[in-house]
Parts: structure tokens; C-alpha cells; sequence
């Protein structure tokens, strides 16, 4: 099939042949992007909002969450995000999918993680880039659209409920609450971390209860507070 490409010039390496004798256009030509099973991708935006000095304890923080109009985990609470472009840019993805489901835009979001559990969505195999941005609430006006029943700031809270280390571990289990009077909103999971000690530190957000939340966004939200904690 024809390259995904228009532009090959950065592609073409020693301009070298490959053991089959083809040229980088030849090979492209035969390529068969389909051959494997190909995952979706996605994105998801954690954005706080703060009125005032933020606190090192967040209190007072906010949270944008989207109520989900269709399946899966209709009804429930999420964050904003959705399905990439196929030519669109991941970053743009984010902002596009943050605009057009509460009506928020032109802010500085950074890439936190990427959540890949083969078991996270049951419409196909998704993997998500989560990302996370920082507003003073006076500074932007939320109006829910697109596939979203509805977008409103929840507080939210975090607290770590236990610690567990073993000789090559450290565990922590924190419980997530977030609650809008308005919409009668009161929820809470369980996120539990876990972090590898020693100089590479792999780590891991699992959702133990999810609460209202939909698929592993407690999990998300949890990692995205943690690294705003630790910088406070």
C-alpha cells in the first residue's frame, strides 16, 4: 500500500536496498500495516484548579470530570479525553478532545504516563497518555459538549491509608474522594502504588475499588495528585 507518508526524506537512511532487494518506496509499497492486531490509542486530561495559593496539603484543589453519556461505564464520572486522529499529534489530541468536551482550552497540560492494561477498555485494545494541567479556576469557563452528559470541578481529596515495604518495594494504598454537592456526587476508591526501590524506581497506579469512576481513571487522577503533591 502507498506510504502513510508523503515525505520519505528523513526515512531513507544509507539509501541502501534491503536484503529483498527493494527500495524504501518498493518496501512501503508491500507493507501491510494490518498484518498484526493494531491497539487504539487514546488520551486523557487530569486538570486541577486552584483559587488562591495552593496549598502542599491541596486543599481546596478541584478536579474537571465528565459524566459519561454512553456505554462503557455510562453514567459514570470520567476525565476528559478521547480517540486520536490518525494525523493528529498527541498533544493535540489532548487539547482537542479538553476543548470539545467541556469547553476549556489553550492551557499548558505535560504528558504524565501512559496507562496500556490490555483489560482497560472493553470496546477494543486501548492505550491511553494521560496528561495534567494546573488552572486558576477564575480563568476558564467549563461547558460540557460532545459526548459528555455533563462536565463540572469536583473537589477532591487524597489521603495514603497504608504503607507496606518489602526488600524490593514500597506500597502504598491511597483512598481518593471526590464529591460535587450539585450533581450529587460523592464517591470514593482505592488506588494502590506500587514503586520498585533502588535507582530505576518502575512503579504502578492499580484501581482496587473504582468507585463512580470509569475504567482506571481513579488510578490516573491518583498518579497525576501524587506528582503535584511531591512538588509542593
Amino acid at each position: 500500500m502507498p506510504s502513510f507518508l508523503s515525505d520519505l526524506s528523513k526515512f531513507q537512511g544509507t539509501g541502501e536496498k534491503n536484503a529483498d532487494g527493494k527500495t524504501l518506496e518498493e518496501f512501503l509499497e508491500e507493507y501491510n500495516p494490518y498484518r498484526y492486531q493494531t491497539p487504539s490509542c487514546t488520551t486523557d486530561a487530569v486538570i486541577f484548579a486552584h483559587s488562591g495559593k495552593l496549598e502542599k496539603g491541596l486543599e481546596g484543589l478541584k478536579l474537571l470530570l465528565v459524566k459519561r453519556s454512553n456505554h462503557p461505564s455510562i453514567g459514570y464520572w470520567a476525565l476528559p479525553g478521547g480517540f486520536i486522529n490518525i494525523k493528529e499529534d498527541l498533544d493535540d489530541t489532548a487539547r482537542r478532545e479538553l476543548e470539545e468536551e467541556t469547553g476549556v482550552k489553550g492551557l499548558v497540560m505535560e504528558q504524565i504516563a501512559t496507562y496500556g492494561d490490555y483489560d482497560r477498555d472493553p470496546r477494543a485494545r486501548v492505550i491511553t497518555t494521560a496528561y495534567m494541567s494546573l488552572v486558576d479556576e477564575k480563568d476558564v469557563k467549563v461547558q460540557a459538549g460532545d459526548d459528555a452528559a455533563d462536565a463540572v470541578w469536583c473537589e477532591v481529596g487524597l489521603e495514603m491509608t497504608q504503607t507496606e515495604w518489602t526488600k524490593d518495594c514500597e506500597k502504598n494504598l491511597y483512598t481518593l474522594w471526590i464529591r460535587n454537592k450539585s450533581r450529587h456526587l460523592d464517591t470514593t476508591a482505592l488506588v494502590e502504588q506500587t514503586v520498585a526501590t533502588g535507582l530505576i524506581r518502575e512503579q504502578k497506579f492499580q484501581v482496587k475499588e473504582m468507585g463512580m469512576l470509569a475504567a482506571d481513571h481513579a488510578a490516573i487522577i491518583v498518579h497525576a495528585l501524587v506528582l503535584l503533591k511531591n512538588r509542593l
